[in-house]
């Protein structure tokens, strides 16, 4: 029996319409309210067209993107890919739908570090209990020059109970930064109290808004949103995109 491969799936389909990829128009009148009614739990964000004529694209509440007739009768889930350019319209699109507006964060509420001149700036949301946030601490984000970075103290309660705890003391602590740094590179927490007014709970909910679910998340003042531990290579690459307008 073949395996099913929803990404290989979703390819063949733009093979098999090709000669239909001109332009579809909008996308029917009603074909927004037939689809949530068959997802009543799952807000419909968006519905639109795509080269492909009588295949639309829909995103859904979460930033999930289907695809589906004009009906709404079928689902299609996977990338959709413009074989001609090699390009995956679908992570293209994805792409513009998680693009934040650095300008727009609340930076008094996250911790800064400047090195050298400052002039690139990310920002970072992390976990002091993520490994992962620990290894880019220590292999990337401590090898930048040239940069500020404002880190967004972002516990996952459900996987880490006793971050919350931990970023308190640290934003509770008289040098922030320095605490930061002394639980990520030494494993030492600062003493004294967890009980200050802090921005923990402001800070899950902007990541909530988005859309960020795990550690660490980058934004970068492209508005580009990464997930995940990337290389230093390319995280300097990114730190120096041009700003998207």
């Amino acid at each position: 029996m073949i395996a099913f491969n929803k990404r290989l799936f979703a390819a063949l389909v733009g093979l098999s319409l090709a000669a239909c990829a001109n332009a579809a128009g909008d996308a029917p009148a009603n074909l927004k309210a037939d689809i949530q009614k068959k997802f009543p739990n799952r807000p419909i964000e968006s519905v639109r067209t795509t080269p492909l004529k009588g295949i639309y694209e829909v995103v859904m509440e979460g930033r999930q993107i289907i695809y589906t007739d004009n009906r709404g009768d079928f689902i299609l889930v996977g990338d959709l890919v413009d074989v001609k350019n090699k390009v995956s319209l679908t992570e293209s699109r994805m792409k513009e739908l998680t693009r934040v507006d650095f300008a727009s964060l609340p930076l008094d509420k996250a911790l800064k570090l400047v090195r050298g001149t400052g002039a690139r700036k990310v920002a970072v949301f992390s976990d002091p209990d993520c490994p992962f946030c620990k290894k880019i601490e220590r292999e990337t984000i401590a090898k930048l020059d040239n940069v500020t970075v404002y880190t967004f103290l972002y516990p996952l309660a459900q996987l880490h109970p006793d971050a919350a705890r931990k970023s308190a003391l640290i934003w509770c602590a008289a040098d922030r930064q320095k605490a930061w740094q002394g639980w990520m590179f030494e494993g030492k927490l600062p003493e004294g109290s967890d009980s200050c007014p802090n921005p923990v709970a402001d800070t899950v909910a902007l990541a909530d808004k988005l859309g960020i679910n795990g550690t660490p998340a980058m934004v970068f003042e492209s508005g580009e949103l990464v997930s995940g531990a990337i290389p230093l290579e390319e995280f300097e690459a990114k730190l120096s995109a041009k700003k998207t307008k």
